[in-house]
């Protein structure tokens, strides 16, 4: 029997973490993990009517920099082909949506912070 990748455990936990606080401030979970051709979305939500596409990023320590400084250009760009892969598959095309960010620093640490970036970044990848 293979030992659990840490790296996904820290991901199943950050997006447990994240899902939680998204709930306590209003937000509908409508997917976790959603599988596309692109590669696959952390959580998608409903905030007010708009439908959120949110980035996990965790972190258990800032060796190579902070939670929110991980989510590279290309990663966001496929972040918007994924979302425009859901939005089509869902029937939502003309519905408003948001790319978030969910930033967790320390996971696990009594240092343990977690940030909501709401409008992190534009279909452009900025």
């Amino acid at each position: 029997m293979r030992a659990a990748d840490p790296r996904h455990t820290l991901g199943l936990l950050g997006e447990d973490l994240a899902c939680r606080e998204l709930r306590r401030r209003g937000y509908a979970i409508l997917a976790r993990r959603h599988r596309s051709r692109f590669g696959e979305l952390d959580i998608v939500c409903s905030d007010a009517g708009v439908v959120v596409f949110v980035e996990v990023k965790a972190r258990v320590t800032a060796r190579r920099g902070t939670a929110a400084e991980s989510l590279s250009p290309r990663k966001r760009r496929r972040i918007a082909a994924m979302a425009l892969d859901y939005l089509a598959w869902t029937g939502r095309l003309n519905q408003r949506c948001r790319f978030d960010v969910v930033a967790i620093d320390g996971v696990g640490t009594p240092r343990q912070s977690l940030r909501v970036i709401e409008n992190a970044f534009d279909v452009s990848g900025r």
